[in-house]
């Protein structure tokens, strides 16, 4: 289980503006331990990540007033496109903020993933349809250029049993400690319970 020193170290791991390679993908699931300062440092961190493309916060204890701030984020992020708050203790109030941002702002979100939450079929589906919409749209822009969009493959996770530190990264990187049941490659970290 992780903490806010944790989430401390990761946010170095996303970098603003293409300053220095970092994670595309970053999974987070069952870390109750972490508080609302940790979320809200992940959630800067990941507004201004120059390439996190998903963001799997599933089975955290975020509810309402964190879901805002990833709200804020996503809106601000120019490339985050999955973002997974399943089973995190939302309901509608976070839902209506989230439709508010797809409705009312460009985004590069392509999927919001609110299942197991306090929030209406009719929220999820009105916030799912929009997005749809986007893709849609943004298919025959690519089409009229002449080019296809391509669905991208999922990630082959490899297992690694580490104990001890390991060096992420290159020169400058941070050490910090992989538990033995993370997962990762070269630019995706995934941390399971």
């Amino acid at each position: 289980m992780l903490g806010d020193e944790a989430i401390r170290l990761l946010c170095g791991l996303l970098p603003p503006d293409g300053a220095k390679s970092g994670l595309k993908e970053l999974t987070l699931s069952a870390n109750p331990a972490i508080s609302s300062q940790g979320w809200a440092r992940l959630a800067i961190a990941a507004a201004h990540s120059s390439q996190l493309r998903v963001l799997n916060l599933d089975y955290n204890p975020l509810g309402d007033h964190i879901a805002g701030m990833l709200a804020v984020a996503v809106a601000s992020s120019r490339t985050l496109e999955v973002l997974d708050l399943e089973g995190t203790g939302l309901t509608n109030q976070s839902a209506q903020i989230f439709l508010d941002m797809v409705e009312n702002y460009p985004t590069c979100l392509r999927v919001l993933v609110l299942a197991e939450n306090d929030i209406s079929p009719e929220l999820q589906q009105q916030i799912s349809d929009l997005l749809s919409e986007g893709d849609e749209e943004e298919d025959k822009d690519g089409e009229a250029r002449g080019s296809s969009v391509t669905a991208r493959e999922k990630p082959a996770w490899l297992p690694h049993s580490i104990s001890a530190s390991k060096r992420l990264g290159q020169k400058g990187s941070t050490d910090i400690h992989i538990p033995p049941h993370a997962f990762f490659r070269r630019d995706h970290l995934l941390l399971m319970k």
